[in-house]
This record gives C-alpha cells, structure tokens and sequence, in this order.
C-alpha cells in the first residue's frame, strides 16, 4: 500500500531495512564520526576526575533537546534552579530538569541490566512528562506543518501495532550483527520517531536512547555528548531526512546526517573540555597564588562541576563547616573569582570563567 501521509503508517517496514545501508559514503563517514567519538572517549577518561563535567554537558544537553520542542529556558536560569533549593515556579526549567533526571534514570537501569526495551522508554517518558501516561491507545496522532498545518506524517495506530513494531525495534537494537553500531544508532533513532509510541514526549525519549544505545554499545562510558545542540543548527535538514526516508526510502542522506551529527558533536565536546581544562588550571594557579589556606584540588573541582555553587557542596566535600566554606567563598569573590547572587532564602557563587566557555 503507498504511503500516505494523513493515514496511519502501519506499514512502517520492520528492521532491518530492505537494500544497501552501508554504502561507500555511509562507511567513510562512519569512521570520521567513530574516530571523534574515541576521542572524545579518551579526552574525558584521561580527566583527573572523568565525571568532572558530565552534570554541565547534561544540563546543556536537556536544554536543547527540550528547545527543539519550543520548551524554552536560558542556561543560566536552568543551572541555577539545578542547585538551589528555592522551588522551581517556571515549568519549562522544570520540564528540562525532568529530562536531565530521566537520561541519569536510562543510565542507571543500564548498568543494573544492559538492554533497551519498551518498559524502559515508557518509564523514561513518565519521567519526562511527569505523568503515569503509556503507549498511545487512542487514534488522532498526526504531525503537521506549523507553518503551513499540514499534515506531513500519520505515525502507526493501534496498541497492539505500536508494541509489535517497538518489539521488533528491540530486538534490532539488541541482538548483535556485523553492521557498525554508529549506523544502526541512526536507524534506531528514525525508526524510534517513526513508530512516534508516545501521546507526548517522543522527540526527547528519542534523543535520550541515542545517548543510551552510544553506553550500551561501549562507544561512550557516560552521556557525555550534546547532541540535540546539533539538531537545533540543523532543524531543517533533521526533518527532512526524516521524511525522505519514510517517503522515498533514502536511507543515505539520513545516515549521513545523524554520523555527521556524531562526529561534529564529539569534536565539539572535546574542544570544550580542553578549553574548560585551561581556563581550570589557570584559575587553579591564580587561587594558589592568591589565596593559598583556601585553595584545594577538592575545592577547584568543585567551581568547575557545574557553573553555580554553594556553601553546602562544599562542606558536603569535607572543606570545612558551613562558617568555614562560607568565609571561603567570600574571599574567592572578593578576589574576583566567584560572583554571588541572592537566590530564594541563600547565596550562590557563579565561576564566570566557566560560563563564558559554556555560552561558546
């Protein structure tokens, strides 16, 4: 049956696709993209402490993923309401914090069990959205044009077909085969926004099991990468390479796309980290210098694990009480270090050095 965009897509073909996949292009890209990604591998475990930025590179990560979905808030008001205790009013920052809580619930499940399975996306959604809601039972899903309203794609309909097609997605993401996993993370990830399980909450799950099947594979050890900033500079082209394979079968353009996607983000990530690196060893040198019964390699670390800070992370490190870390505190902004600002009922420090890398 030809494909329709305003009718349930239940012919969705199941996985693997039909045709060539690996082409020549599709393969030359895919060890450009695998060579970033070792590097960038390598570039985080050589850090003194490799879990160093992974809360940033969350945060920026859920950011974006959620902005692609016009759920806007500013980083800056994201990475404050990440540490203070002040309860979070605006829901955009809250359903972005939600996103950054359910890439962490992925990895842990994980680890505890290495598989990718429908249980773990209904529960990753459910984080999301904060909502017990689960596979779509009711017709009337239909993506459209916000332009124009048209309607340009009718996702597949019917519990029981969403569940048959997203069994089959599990067993391609979990069986082994001879096809490089960077190729199959992008049929994955069409497939995955194709099947569209979910009233609400697709794009973002869709964006977290890509970081999940990069762990799952041992291509990445942690969700280091920050992939949706990609989508974002290239929203266009993102859909409609989508709709090109649905559409017209071309598998190419799309893998090409998401391979490009990897190994642009990689290089990124790996510039910022060394960048990060500089701006921390200088600043370490300076604190040393100017304020050396305040400076520790436990306190520089902790300026630099996310870009606000607080008297407790540092007495929860073992710096001292809370009057202590406190007067700490007080002398790296007078020095020049730290700026603080009055949040609810206490007092965070921003590392303005940090946050000028972040912002590039």
């Amino acid at each position: 049956m030809a494909y329709k965009p305003d009718k349930p897509y239940n012919d969705l073909p199941l996985l693997p696709p039909k045709g060539k996949i690996e082409t020549v292009a599709v393969l030359k890209k895919t060890i450009a993209a695998s060579r970033a990604l070792s590097e960038l591998k390598g570039a985080i475990t050589n850090l003194p402490n490799p879990t160093l930025f992974i809360d940033t590179i969350n945060l920026q990560e859920a950011q974006a993923s959620s902005a692609i979905e016009n759920i806007i808030t500013t980083q800056d008001e994201l990475f404050k309401a990440s540490i203070a205790d002040k309860k979070i009013e605006n829901p955009a920052t809250k359903e972005v914090i939600h996103y950054k809580d359910a890439l962490w619930y992925g990895v842990n499940q994980l680890e505890k069990k290495p598989i990718l399975n429908t249980n773990l996306f209904i529960a990753i959604m459910q984080i999301i959205k904060e909502n017990k809601s689960s596979i779509r039972n009711a017709p009337g899903t239909q993506l459209s044009n916000p332009a124009t309203n048209k309607v340009v794609y009718t996702p597949p309909e019917g519990d029981q077909v969403i569940r048959e097609k997203l069994k089959n997605l599990e067993e391609f993401m979990n069986i082994e085969d001879d096809m490089d996993p960077l190729i199959k993370m992008a049929i994955i990830h069409y497939q995955f926004e194709a099947i569209h399980p979910f009233f609400d909450g697709n794009g973002r799950t869709g964006r977290i099991i890509l970081l999940l099947y990069l762990k799952l594979t041992g291509l990445m050890d942690l969700p280091a990468l920050y992939l949706s900033n990609y989508i974002i500079k290239h929203k266009n082209d993102y859909y409609t390479n989508l709709r090109n394979v649905t559409e017209k079968g071309d598998w190419e353009n799309w893998i090409l796309y998401m391979l490009d996607m990897v190994e642009q983000t990689a290089k990124k990530g790996r510039e910022q980290i060394a960048e990060i690196e500089k701006v921390m060893n200088k600043m370490g040198s300076e604190i040393q210098k100017k304020l050396p019964k305040v400076y520790s390699k436990d306190l520089l670390e902790i300026l630099f694990r996310l870009p606000y800070t607080k008297r407790n992370f540092l007495e929860d490190a073992g710096l001292g009480n809370l009057k202590t870390v406190g007067n700490y505190l007080k002398e790296l902004e007078e020095a020049g270090f730290l700026k603080s600002e009055q949040v609810g009922k206490e007092k965070l420090y921003l590392n303005y050095k940090l946050m000028e890398v972040l912002k590039k």
